[in-house]
């Protein structure tokens, strides 16, 4: 244990990997992936690249594909902003230690702990740049799909079959996507530990909190769930 960190310290460290590693099993891997706000998604892709077999002019298909690359690319480079500036704030660690030892919560740290605590930040950023990159890369490979799809008056079996291998394609480019924008909400926790470890703990759990409630019980999850949940409720 290195002894620039309390036990609180580690404790909140490891919660912290405990709550995003169980998120991502929970949403990503478990049986509830499906009751999710990201499993009925893939319900509605699976309809929109049907219906884009059925179009005969794709401008809305393209215009879409279009805004969901721009949401990629403006995460993508605001991660490697985010990471350059926690580059900045490595450079100036003595000078920005000072200014946190006036702060009501802040905790005594060591130009040790500092660094490590920026560290953790810039490896999540980083993190989520992959993510964003990977993401783009399989978007552009949704586009060349959707410029190969065939047109049909009507959905054949090979139609439909390429229609649900885009919309995987699809999705998957969303879970990365999803991971990315994951790594930015618990970032926001891993930016409390610079302040407290108790904070770091608490924010992490709120965190956890406001996710999982807006991936399986938000007005946004009741808008989009697909009509097999609705029937079977209203039953």
């Amino acid at each position: 244990m290195l002894p620039d960190f309390t036990p609180l310290d580690y404790v909140a460290v490891g919660w912290f990997f405990v709550c995003w590693v169980g998120y991502a099993l929970l949403v990503d891997h478990s049986r509830w992936h499906k009751r999710s706000v990201s499993g009925h998604m893939h319900q509605h892709r699976r309809r929109w690249m049907r219906n884009m077999i059925l179009r005969e002019m794709r401008m809305v298909d393209t215009q879409i594909h279009a805004s969901l690359v721009n949401g990629i690319l403006f995460f993508a480079s605001t991660s490697i902003l985010l990471v350059g500036g926690l580059l900045t704030v490595l450079g100036a660690t003595e000078e920005v230690i000072s200014v946190m030892d006036y702060l009501p919560l802040g905790a005594p740290v060591s130009r040790t702990a500092w660094e490590i605590k920026i560290v953790l930040l810039i490896l999540i950023f980083v993190y989520a740049f992959f993510k964003f990159a990977w993401c783009y890369r399989l978007c552009s490979n949704c586009s060349i799909m959707v410029g190969a799809a065939p047109r049909d008056a009507e959905l054949n079996a090979a139609a439909e079959d390429f229609a649900d291998r885009i919309a995987r394609l699809y999705s998957l480019s969303g879970r990365h996507f999803h991971k990315g924008l994951r790594a930015y909400f618990f970032a926001l926790a891993a930016f409390c530990w610079l302040v407290n470890p108790v904070l770091f703990i608490i924010a992490s759990t709120w965190v956890l909190v406001v996710l999982i409630r807006r991936e399986f019980r938000s007005q946004t999850f009741d808008i989009i769930k697909t009509d097999e949940v609705q029937a079977r409720k209203q039953k």
